[in-house]
């Protein structure tokens, strides 16, 4: 569903030093997404676009009608380094829960 769902629905950035495109904020959504449902502190993102860490700040934050944990990312791109702020939004989250894991598929055999 996250290949469907526009990146401004799943997390909301509170700051960033450095302008997000749709795959960047992709990226660090998904870092952010395992982090939160395995309960980890941080994680390393590499990738064609970035490289850096993202940290689950283990808050929950709340801005007007916009919830959820908050996280922080120190990223390096083509443009330099950057820090960005982000929150996994309520809504991202149940939609991502709502997705159920991909079954493997079974090879089917002619005999």
């Amino acid at each position: 569903m996250a290949e469907q769902t526009p990146y401004w629905l799943l997390i909301s950035v509170l700051f960033s030093s450095q302008p997000l495109t749709p795959a960047l904020a992709m990226t660090l959504h998904e870092a952010a997404f395992e982090l939160y449902t395995r309960g980890e502190g941080s994680r390393e993102v590499a990738g064609d676009l970035l490289s850096g860490r993202v940290n689950n700040l283990r808050k929950d934050v709340s801005l007007g009608g916009i919830a959820g944990p908050a996280f922080e990312a120190e990223i390096e791109t083509e443009r330099g380094s950057g820090v960005v702020r982000f929150v996994l939004t309520r809504q991202g989250l149940e939609m991502m829960k709502a997705q159920p894991p991909a079954a493997p598929k079974k090879q089917q055999y002619l005999n």
